[in-house]
C-alpha cells in the first residue's frame, strides 16, 4: 500500500500527483462549467485527461480555452481521441496514459463545490487503507426508504439494517450514500460511484474497467469498487461535495436498452464478481427486476413498455451467455 507520506503536493503549484481522467462526448456546456468549478479549487490535479468521443471539435476547443489556465497551475493538459467509445472504455484508454499514483474518475458533468478536492485528497493521504473515495451528490443521495422500498432491501440483503446506505445488496444493487449531520466526515461504503472519486492506482485492476461494460457502461463502477473492495477499504468523504447536473443524449434515450443493460450488467457483477450464483440470488435479481419494473407504473405506458421490452431483451442475453 501506499503510505501518506508519498503522497504530497507541490506547494508552489497547488497541484496533486493525481491524473484525472474523464470521458466525454458532445457535452461542452456541462463541461465548461465542470472546468470552471475545477479552476476555483484550491488545489488541482498534476495531469487531467480528456478522452473524448465528440462527433465535432466544440469539445476540444473548451479544453483548449481552458488550458492555459490549468497549465499556470501545474497542471498538464492532454487530449486524445476515443479508440472506442463508451465511458469504461474510455477510462481504460486514459488510464493507460496516466502517470500519477492515484487515478480521478469524474464526470464531464459535474459541478464541484469549494474545497472539494481539497477534501478527497486529505481523507484518502490520512488513511493507507482506504483503496479509493467519492464525492458526496447533493442532489443524489440516498432518502430515508418507504416501507415498500425498506422491505425490498430487506429481502435483498437477508436482514434488516438501520441503514442500508453506501451499500451493494443481494444481486449487486447499489444504494446512494446518506448525508446526515449526525455521520462523519469519512464513512465506510461498498461502492463508489465514478461521477467523483480517487482511488489509488495501485488498487485498481489492469484494465480497471471490463470489456462487458459498453456504451453508457451502467453499473462499471460498481464493478470496479466492489473489485477494489476484495483488498482496501471505500469511503465516502461526506464534506467533499458536488452537483451531477446529469445530462440527456443519446445513449440515454433508448429506454428498452438501458433497461437491457442494467438487467445484463447487474448480472454479471453478481455472478461473474462477487459470485452470487445461487438459485436464491437468481431469485433476488427476478424480484428486484420485477419491483422495477412496477415502479414505472407511475411513468406512463411507453415507459412501462421500455422497461418490459428491456427486460425481456436482458433475459434473453443472460440466456446466451450461459451457453
Amino acid at each position: 500500500m501506499t503510505s501518506s507520506s508519498n503522497l504530497r503536493s507541490d506547494a508552489v503549484t497547488a497541484s496533486l500527483p493525481i491524473s484525472a481522467v474523464v470521458a466525454t462526448r458532445d457535452r461542452p456546456e456541462p463541461l465548461r462549467r465542470c472546468l470552471e468549478s475545477l479552476l476555483k479549487q484550491e488545489v488541482t490535479a498534476s495531469e487531467l485527461i480528456f478522452i473524448d468521443s465528440s462527433c465535432d471539435d466544440s469539445t476540444r476547443l473548451v479544453i483548449d480555452a481552458f488550458a492555459p489556465s490549468f497549465h499556470e497551475r501545474g497542471c498538464r493538459i492532454y487530449w486524445e481521441g476515443a479508440a472506442t467509445v463508451g465511458a469504461a472504455a474510455q477510462r481504460n484508454q486514459g488510464v493507460a496514459v496516466a502517470s500519477r499514483p492515484i487515478i480521478w474518475f469524474f464526470d464531464d458533468d459535474i459541478v464541484m463545490e469549494p474545497s472539494c478536492l481539497q477534501r478527497l485528497w486529505e481523507a484518502l493521504a490520512a488513511d493507507s487503507g482506504l483503496g479509493g473515495i467519492s464525492a458526496m451528490m447533493t442532489n443524489k443521495r440516498y432518502e430515508t426508504p418507504g416501507r415498500i422500498s425498506r422491505t425490498m432491501f430487506r429481502l435483498m440483503a437477508g436482514k434488516s439494517l438501520p441503514s442500508y446506505a453506501g451499500r451493494v445488496i443481494g444481486p449487486a444493487v447499489n444504494l446512494l450514500p446518506e448525508d446526515r449531520a449526525d455521520l462523519p466526515k469519512v464513512v465506510p461504503v461498498e461502492w463508489l460511484s465514478t461521477c467523483c472519486a480517487l482511488y489509488r492506482r495501485e488498487a485498481l485492476p489492469s484494465p480497471p474497467f471490463s470489456s462487458q461494460f459498453t456504451g453508457y457502461s451502467l453499473m462499471e463502477d460498481v464493478c470496479l469498487s466492489v473489485t477494489v473492495a476484495r483488498k482496501w477499504r471505500l469511503a465516502n468523504v461526506r464534506e467533499a461535495r458536488v452537483f451531477h447536473d446529469s445530462q440527456t443524449g443519446a445513449h440515454k434515450a433508448d429506454l428498452a436498452e438501458i433497461w437491457r443493460m442494467s438487467l445484463v450488467n447487474r448480472h454479471y457483477v453478481m455472478a461473474s464478481v462477487l459470485g452470487r450464483k445461487g438459485a436464491s440470488d437468481y431469485l433476488k435479481l427476478a424480484l428486484w427486476q420485477v419491483f422495477g419494473c412496477l415502479s414505472c407504473v407511475p411513468h406512463g405506458r411507453a415507459t412501462m413498455t421500455a422497461a418490459l421490452r428491456g427486460t425481456l431483451f436482458g433475459i434473453r442475453d443472460i440466456a446466451r451467455s450461459k451457453k
